[in-house]
């Protein structure tokens, strides 16, 4: 039978809990019939490294013990799986060692702590193993408990030695007083003093005693062979393998070194005997037979008798803990593929033998992403890199940044003639009645939106951006929500009609509030398309408020539109602005909304109300047709102070229509409650840049402060540490160098078209002069009249042939 044993990232057992599985592994190992050779009775540990993990940990041993120990000691922390045999396919080189108890017999391995973990040395060993070299190490520990009449002739060879040792020194202490006292009475000292004192010597020599031997103590001379209890004979293979010639040797020098870590009274040491630079151990004739044929049949025969006590295996009887420090391999963290839309660019990652490459996560599990550090830590460019990658890779995503510096940044790495049609550039840093921008309508209805849904945004986000509430505003709220829902019902009458040039815009609540004669026209051109309720508040509501409660609706509205550049993106009737179309149709949209003043603020509570509204709309879509879209959100603090709850929203809900966030800010401490803890509860990946201890604590303290906020504050520049979630698992939190983007992406740079993108990201997100559109937006309310005049006039006559009964 075969038992894998992988432990939780918590695993953190005591000595008692290892003591006892080494009682199992001891008792497991006498699971045979009575007639069975007791070469075969033995339990075997396996430690093994191919390079695809950081280290398999197997248990080997007879059928009847596998009901013993799949139920382990170490409880729920550690997961027993049964496995199947291994098969390894040949290597061109192949090393193999046998290790042997050496120093004195009866002495104990040395006591190693359990922090750090004793098996951190082996996997640091085999930490720089590479599979694609064919790189395997083993370690093999077989489990025999101790024959009872092995153990009774080894206990009396031992004694024996041990009254043969002190006989002889008894013997050689007696030697040597004789010797003494003999060398006195023929010195001339002794003689002068007898001729002085006048008394002559005696009739011959002083008898003297000899010295008697002490009596042998047992527990000093057996050591810790005196009692039968957990003691146990062991075994130790290794075996190292590489398609690379040295490699294999390389490996087992440096396992060598790490069983020396166990090293006290008796240590491991390898078996055999060196001739010049020949060495004659299990690799040569006569002893590599018989360890090859232990290696296969799992026999347990060691060449003299290895006794040890289960406390001394420590180290070995147990999986590796939370102590111990585990490579990144390729197997944990894949390697980034330029165009692969599967794969999503993270960093670079250094190996402990000094390589270098890109590590990514899959795509499809790296649902949102967090990332926190000081200004200029590298969390901007690591985004930019990771956004540019899945650009190139054919995703569509959405970058806000409220200061524009990204993309500049990201311009000449985005100039492709293959990505220019899928680009489109929403810029409010405008300055001069030249400058080109954009335009949207957040009340348009020609793009196929549902009409309560964009009043429900747009009135949301004036209260999300204004502090409103149903408790503070509840007044205001109504009124904008009346005028809203008024409006976008003459825009569906004209989208009706086909004269999308004739749709009211959010400026037009003002006419609609204080103008009689514009509201009695809108009123009369929604006739059919408002609710009853709607209607009646406007029949008999309205006309009893007073005319100083319009002024907590109109003032926002008043300062959009005294900006000429919100006055211009605003004011168009029939915008070009469609984030739902983007997601759906892999657009590349880079938003800047021009800073984070209060006017600021209410187009970024816009623009992320629409874009919720946008995603929620994708539920008239099969899940399998949804196209994966990436929003990335730098400045999370200035974002979430325009928009708290619909930020906190995001992270709640866009995973369910493929829409991952990715945001990105200094301080978690400074997002709202909502936002803080929708971000950490959600996120596939935690990344953190340098920063000082009390703002990354939030962040280490998802990890247990492993890494401390100490180790992470002391990072360098575009180092982070992060944790990842592949597989269904997460790996980390794991030291990597963000991506510079003159360094990964250079094949990608193209400064010379940087310009032509320019032009076509402006002209795709439908960019005009500032002058044009300012004047279209002051124009837009006659238009709007006009229609409904002319509305008017055509549903007069219907209504009168209708009296008539011709209808």
């Amino acid at each position: 039978m075969a038992l894998e044993l992988v432990p939780l990232r918590h695993f953190d057992p005591g000595l008692e809990e290892i003591f006892r599985r080494g009682v199992q592994l001891a008792r497991a190992s006498t699971s045979m019939p009575w007639w069975a050779p007791r070469r075969t009775k033995a339990v075997q540990i396996r430690l093994r490294a191919d390079g695809s993990s950081p280290l398999i940990y197997r248990i080997e041993g007879p059928a009847g013990g596998e009901r013993l120990l799949s139920i382990t000691p170490f409880g729920p922390a550690v997961t027993v799986n049964r496995a199947r045999p291994l098969v390894d396919a040949p290597r061109d080189h192949v090393v193999r060692a046998e290790f042997i108890l050496r120093g004195k017999p009866t002495a104990p391995l040395r006591e190693v702590p359990l922090d750090p973990d004793p098996l951190q040395p082996l996997i640091d060993a085999v930490s720089d193993l590479r599979a694609e070299l064919g790189d395997l190490a083993e370690i093999r520990l077989d489990i025999q408990r101790a024959p009872k009449w092995a153990l009774r002739a080894r206990r009396m060879q031992l004694m024996s030695d041990a009254r043969r040792r002190e006989r002889l020194e008894a013997q050689r202490a007696a030697r040597w007083v004789r010797q003494d006292a003999t060398g006195v009475e023929d010195s001339l000292g002794w003689q002068l003093r007898q001729l002085v004192s006048g008394r002559p010597s005696g009739g011959g020599r002083r008898l003297v005693m000899p010295p008697v031997p002490r009596r042998v103590d047992p527990e000093e001379a057996l050591g810790k062979l005196a009692d039968d209890d957990h003691l146990v004979r062991v075994q130790l293979l290794v075996m190292c393998a590489s398609n690379t010639e040295g490699r294999a040797e390389a490996r087992l020098a440096q396992l060598q070194a790490a069983l020396d870590v166990f090293g006290g009274g008796s240590r491991w040491a390898m078996r055999g005997w060196r001739v010049g630079p020949w060495r004659f151990g299990a690799d040569r004739w006569p002893s590599r037979r018989g360890f090859e044929r232990r290696w296969r049949l799992g026999h347990c025969q060691p060449p003299r008798p290895n006794w040890v006590r289960l406390n001394e295996l420590t180290g070995l009887l147990k999986p590796p803990t939370v102590h111990c420090r585990l490579p990144l391999l390729a197997g944990d963290l894949p390697t980034f593929e330029f165009g692969n839309p599967e794969l999503l660019l993270q960093g670079i990652y250094r190996s402990p033998d000094g390589r270098r490459r890109l590590v990514a996560s899959y795509a499809e599990e790296t649902l949102f992403e967090v990332g926190v550090g000081r200004a200029g830590g590298g969390k901007t460019e690591r985004a930019l890199a990771q956004a540019i990658g899945w650009a190139h890779a054919g995703g569509g995503l959405m970058f806000v940044d409220p200061h524009r510096d990204s993309w500049p940044r990201a311009l000449p790495f985005l100039a492709h003639d293959a990505l220019m049609q899928r680009i489109a550039l929403v810029d409010l840093n405008a300055h001069g009645t030249s400058s080109q921008v954009g335009s949207w309508n957040p009340l348009g209805m020609h793009q196929g939106q549902t009409a309560h849904e964009v009043v429900e945004a747009t009135a949301d986000a004036f209260a999300s951006a204004l502090g409103w509430d149903d408790a503070s505003a509840p007044r205001a709220l109504t009124i904008l929500t009346a005028a809203l829902a008024v409006l976008v019902a003459v825009n569906e009458a004209a989208c009706q009609a086909g004269r999308w040039e004739d749709q009211a815009t959010v400026f037009h609540v003002r006419a609609l509030l204080t103008d009689p004669v514009f509201r009695a026209a809108a009123l009369a051109g929604a006739e059919g398309r408002l609710d009853q309720e709607t209607r009646s508040w406007w029949q008999t509501v309205f006309p009893s408020l007073p005319v100083d409660s319009f002024a907590v609706v109109l003032n926002p509205i008043a300062r959009l539109a005294a900006n000429p550049v919100t006055r211009a993106f605003l004011g168009q009737p029939a915008g070009v602005y469609n984030i739902r179309a983007a997601m759906d149709s892999r657009m590349i949209v880079w938003v800047c909304p021009g800073g984070n003043g209060p006017t600021d603020r209410l187009i970024t509570a816009l623009l992320a109300r629409d874009l919720l509204r946008a995603v929620r709309s994708r539920r008239d879509l099969p899940e399998a047709q949804r196209v994966p879209f990436r929003p990335y959100f730098d400045e999370l603090i200035t974002l979430t102070g325009a928009a708290p709850d619909t930020i906190a929203s995001m992270f709640e809900d866009f995973r369910k229509y493929r829409v991952h966030v990715h945001g990105m800010t200094q301080l978690l401490a400074r997002l709202p409650i909502a936002v803080r803890l929708s971000l950490v509860q959600n996120a596939s990946t935690l990344a953190s840049t340098a920063g000082s201890q009390s703002a990354i604590t939030s962040i280490t303290s998802e990890w247990g402060d492993q890494p401390g906020p100490e180790v992470v504050s002391a990072l360098d520049r575009f180092e982070h540490y992060m944790s990842l979630t592949v597989r269904g698992r997460r790996v980390g939190p794991v030291r990597i160098t963000g991506p510079h983007l003159d360094e990964v992406f250079a094949q990608y740079f193209r400064p010379h078209q940087a310009a032509a993108l320019e032009r076509s990201a402006r002209a795709t997100a439908g960019a005009a002069p500032l002058a044009q559109l300012t004047a279209t937006a002051t124009n837009q309310l006659g238009r709007v009249s006009g229609f409904l005049a002319q509305l008017a006039s055509t549903a007069a006559p219907a209504v009168r042939l209708q009296k008539k009964g011709y209808q």
